[in-house]
């Protein structure tokens, strides 16, 4: 993985400007600690940070190719899982390559099949490829949005990068937020609306969509989104399909020139896995799988079972490690580091986040890296096949909004009441929830049941899983270690989508018809767990920790924050019993003490890049 910036200025030319493409790409360096690298023209710059991962020696990017007279130049993030596949029929087609590195792969595919290139990639990416004769650039980002893509139009420019602090190191652009960034910071954060870039100045490319930059203007293209159509396979055959599915996207996301492991939490998505990388390296001879996992100290003292939480990972972990013979590397951190790690998880995000559960994700990848440099982990799983709590509750399928949010109303009277009079918090929420309503590609005939199904998979898929790959994105990156996300492949996606409700929970169980596919994969006693979310501190010293921090904050006049919440309330649900509470106020994880730690890191985030609101 690496991380990829650059502009276009037609007024003027850009060799005098180099100082400015070096500043925008050293603000990457975690994503690529490996190398770096620029390329500018009279009109163009580019620049990369580089993660190597396959062909080390030869994949430098800003990678240049000719072709006749023409010249392309491309930068690129990502992973081609079907790269042996597109080299094999190039090279059908006359096409020579000199690495055995995917960019050329993409680059070679793009000069051979121009923009349609995309159609054929079965990856996770993100790129810019500049045609030097046309002089025009072409930027594309995966399907499911795995690989995140920037942009910025300020002053007559385009910009873009994998982060908006690539962006927001260009002089042309600010570090502004107008009402539209504030509710979606304060009332749909630590999610975004698909494209919001929350800064004013900034847009972030859809997923499934590229984009053509030339002297006439941009020109937005949607290449791939989940279509609608009958499903005629009975249960037993569905099973199989899936089952092959995952396979197949396992193995391809296995190939890599340097160490793979696993993460791991005894569940039945890491576990499926897992196993599927077992099996795979005992076929290919490549030795044991490494696995990790996370957990915090003390949490088997303090970890008390909920609905949202019903049991701890530790003893599952044990029996998959136990079962599969993998080398098991067991992390564990105490409260004063998560605490520290807020901070520097806002910076990997460029905005207040998912507050511990960022932060331990960044210090968990951190440690990883020591030992490797790519990750398999199971993210996806959930929005796809229909595993959260949600999906299952009647009070979330019948509420008129995203179901991870249905404490929309205690989160708006946590604002101030000329600031909730200027961006209608609940307004808005309504507004992006219609939105994302109408979207859906529904089938005619459906009954209102299946009608309702279909919008929870499709808000899940293209609302709420984006908000766990930006932070697996971010925190992975941040430690210059790649993720893998192979439930995020778009063939599985496509087909497990238009699988009907009762066929997806067959056995009248979350994720039922994974667990029918996975039948023999894994041991029964894990195949029916029941699912138990990414693992959290439950440590009261960190909800004293943060709460001390928000107090803080609270106490210093001079904290950004300040002027756009309601103190007294905010200090009335830290004195009360809510603070300690289990019922979450963002998805499943986000309680009381995330709440304290989510607003700090807003005020971190206010108070770091200067933010004006305007």
């Amino acid at each position: 993985m690496c991380g990829i910036t650059g502009w276009i200025d037609w007024t003027r030319d850009l060799t005098q400007d180099s100082n400015s493409l070096e500043r925008m790409t050293e603000t990457l360096s975690l994503r690529g600690p490996d190398a770096s690298g620029t390329w500018i023209s009279a009109h163009c710059a580019l620049g990369h940070r580089r993660l190597s991962v396959i062909d080390p020696e030869n994949g430098a990017q800003p990678m240049i190719r000719h072709s006749g007279d023409d010249t392309y130049v491309v930068v690129y993030n990502g992973e081609l899982y079907n790269a042996l596949e597109l080299r094999k029929e190039l090279e059908s087609r006359g096409r020579s390559f000199t690495t055995t590195c995917d960019t050329e792969v993409l680059l070679i595919a793009f000069i051979e099949w121009g923009k349609a290139c995309v159609e054929r990639f079965n990856g996770i990416f993100a790129f810019a490829i500049w045609d030097v004769t046309e002089q025009e650039l072409f930027l594309a980002r995966d399907r499911l949005g795995v690989k995140p893509l920037f942009y910025s139009t300020a002053e007559g420019l385009f910009l873009f990068g994998s982060e908006p602090k690539a962006i927001l190191a260009h002089p042309a652009v600010k570090a502004e937020v107008g009402a539209e960034g504030l509710a979606e910071v304060f009332i749909l954060g630590p999610a975004r609306t698909p494209g919001q870039g929350v800064y004013k100045q900034l847009t972030e490319l859809l997923p499934g969509q590229c984009m053509t930059v030339n002297r006439e203007g941009l020109r937005k293209t949607k290449y791939w989104s989940l279509e609608s159509h009958p499903h005629d396979e009975d249960v037993a055959a569905t099973a199989e399909h899936v089952r092959e599915l995952l396979k197949d996207t396992t193995e391809r996301q296995l190939v890599s020139d340097v160490p793979v492991c696993t993460l791991l939490s005894g569940g039945l998505d890491s576990s499926a896995l897992t196993t599927l990388a077992v099996r795979y390296y005992e076929q290919t001879g490549q030795g044991s799988v490494h696995t990790y996992s996370v957990d915090y100290q003390d949490n088997d003292k303090h970890f008390k079972a909920h609905a949202f939480q019903p049991n701890s990972d530790a003893p599952w972990i044990e029996r998959m490690t136990t079962h599969l013979g993998t080398i098991h590397h067991p992390i564990q951190f105490d409260t004063p580091e998560l605490v520290a790690a807020l901070r520097d998880a806002t910076l990997a995000r460029d905005l207040p986040g998912m507050a511990d559960v960022d932060a331990s994700l960044l210090l968990f990848c951190r440690e990883i890296k020591k030992g490797a440099t790519v990750a398999i982990s199971g993210e996806a799983a959930d929005e796809i096949f229909g595993g959260y709590p949600w999906f299952h509750r009647e009070e979330a399928l019948n509420a008129s909004t995203f179901p991870w949010s249905l404490a929309s109303s205690m989160r708006a009277e946590l604002l101030a009441p000329d600031v909730a009079d200027w961006i209608k918090p609940l307004d808005y929420i309504g507004d992006r929830y219609s939105q994302a309503i109408a979207e859906v590609p529904h089938l005619d005939g459906e009954s209102e049941q299946v009608r309702r199904m279909r919008q929870m998979s499709y808000l899940n898929i293209t609302r709420f899983m984006p908000t766990l790959l930006d932070r697996k994105d971010r925190m992975s990156m941040a430690a210059g270690l790649e993720v893998r996300v192979p439930f995020c492949d778009h063939r599985l996606v496509q087909y497990v989508w238009n699988i009907p409700w009762e066929i997806k929970a067959a056995g009248d169980r979350e994720k039922g018809i994974l667990r029918k596919a996975l039948k023999g994969v894994l041991p029964d006693d894990v195949l029916t767990r029941k699912k138990s979310p990414y693992p959290k501190t439950h440590n009261p010293n960190y909800l004293a920790a943060v709460k001390g921090l928000l107090l803080d904050v609270l106490n210093d006049p001079s904290s950004p924050i300040l002027p756009l919440i309601n103190v007294s309330k905010v200090r009335e649900i830290a004195d009360s019993s809510t603070a300690s509470s289990n019922i979450p106020w963002f998805g499943q994880l986000m309680s009381g003490p995330q709440l304290f730690a989510y607003l700090y890191q807003v005020n971190l985030w206010l108070k770091e890049y200067g933010v004006s609101i305007k």
